[in-house]
């Protein structure tokens, strides 16, 4: 693509994105809401069941429970979630 760089960007504006107008805004009771990432408003991680390494409970009909959890809402987590891809993309292999 003409004028596209390939190299990595020289800022990190991409690794966070708040949405204030989101009627669920913040959609953790616990979050700061001047820190509060929105970019992985579903978390990836949450596939990893208990190896995730958020705060989460399940839930007596066997579903996860993240609400106590803030981990891919803040700011300076960016780089530990997307370190994981490799992980999630190897458990969908397994699922295949």
């Amino acid at each position: 693509m003409k004028g596209f760089d390939m190299e990595r960007p020289k800022t990190t504006h991409y690794q966070f994105f708040c949405n204030r107008k989101c009627e669920y805004f913040p959609c953790h009771k616990n979050a700061d809401p001047d820190n509060f990432n929105c970019l992985f408003c579903y978390c990836p991680l949450y596939a990893l069941g208990k190896k995730c390494g958020g705060q989460f409970r399940y839930l007596p009909n066997g579903n996860k429970d993240c609400s106590n959890c803030t981990f891919p809402h803040k700011r300076e987590n960016y780089k530990a979630i997307t370190s994981r891809y490799k992980e999630i993309a190897e458990l969908i292999k397994e699922k295949n």
